[in-house]
């Protein structure tokens, strides 16, 4: 790692960073790029109150909102996924927690993705606990999702409706259970530099796996309705520094790429990514996928000829 690009990372001159997240992305993971898909398997009415997220029963907002999808529905969306050049699948809910019966369900869905759909599942499922997450072991899920969203400073002015500690300990018992983990958070809440590098510290930390990053955008409704767009230069620079922290690790960028980025999605590999989230997200639509398959060949054409 460079202490001192990290240590200065919004000011260092752009193009030398660029460089020095590629040559980490190089050396740490080389030309594998990773595709993801999802599925939003109960959605809204969640108890909990996290400024960004328009599934919030405290706010109001203009979505669907259901309960749990059955098990062929969700499998069905691991179908398309496939499709869309996923090799990873996540059945994401909504809310802190969900039943014992409700677990079963999902993993009835992970045993059927996996054997059925043939890629591989991940699960989104909030807080659970060690028998949960052994009834979803035993039907075939081998990574678990939990982001730690920001830093533990700046958390509480986010979520005041549990402790940032609550995330952690979920990330730690998935990893006790021999899972592995996919944590990340999302970029520009009203975050500061030395928060973005205290979380990817706390990540490089807690020994996860994979680290999907997000980049806001203020839906209405939330109290960050008004908050204003990170500029694409600031994305950039922030996933190198994840990269130049997390030399090994699996870097994927997921919602609000195209809002941020605009038609310079590329410049997220440039920077040291290695992956992304395809077809849509939790409550919005993502680029078209054709769009997406253009750059995947543009980027594996390019890391080819490294």
């Amino acid at each position: 790692m460079d202490k001192f690009l990290v240590e200065n990372i919004d000011s260092v001159p752009f193009e030398e960073l660029l460089c020095a997240a590629d040559k980490a992305r190089r050396e740490g993971t080389g030309r594998k790029l990773e595709l993801c898909g999802i599925v939003n398997a109960k959605c809204g009415a969640c108890g909990e109150d996290c400024k960004f997220c328009v599934q919030s029963a405290h706010y109001f907002s203009d979505i669907e909102r259901y309960p749990l999808k059955s098990r062929k529905e969700i499998v069905s969306a691991a179908f398309e996924a496939k499709a869309n050049g996923a090799v990873r699948f996540g059945i994401v809910t909504s809310g802190n927690r969900l039943s014992r019966e409700e677990i079963k369900v999902v993993a009835g869905a992970v045993r059927d993705v996996r054997e059925k759909a043939g890629v591989t599942p991940c699960a989104s499922l909030g807080a659970i606990d060690k028998e949960s997450f052994s009834i979803l072991k035993d039907a075939g899920l081998t990574r678990y999702h939990h982001n730690i969203e920001t830093s533990e400073r700046f958390y509480p002015s986010i979520v005041s409706t549990h402790e940032y500690a609550e995330r952690i300990n979920t990330v730690e018992t998935a990893r006790k259970m021999e899972l592995e983990v996919c944590s990340g958070g999302i970029i520009g809440l009203g975050e500061t530099w030395q928060d973005r590098r205290d979380m990817a510290a706390l990540l490089r930390e807690l020994e996860v796996d994979s680290v999907p990053l997000n980049f806001l955008i203020p839906m209405k409704g939330t109290p960050l309705e008004n908050t204003k767009l990170i500029s694409a230069f600031d994305a950039a620079r922030t996933i190198a520094l994840f990269r130049l922290m997390l030399k090994d690790k699996a870097i994927k960028v997921a919602a609000g790429r195209e809002r941020v980025l605009g038609d310079d999605q590329g410049l997220m590999y440039k920077a040291g990514a290695n992956g992304m989230m395809v077809g849509g997200y939790l409550t919005m639509a993502g680029r078209p996928v054709e769009d997406d398959k253009v750059l995947i060949e543009e980027v594996q054409r390019s890391w080819n000829e490294e």
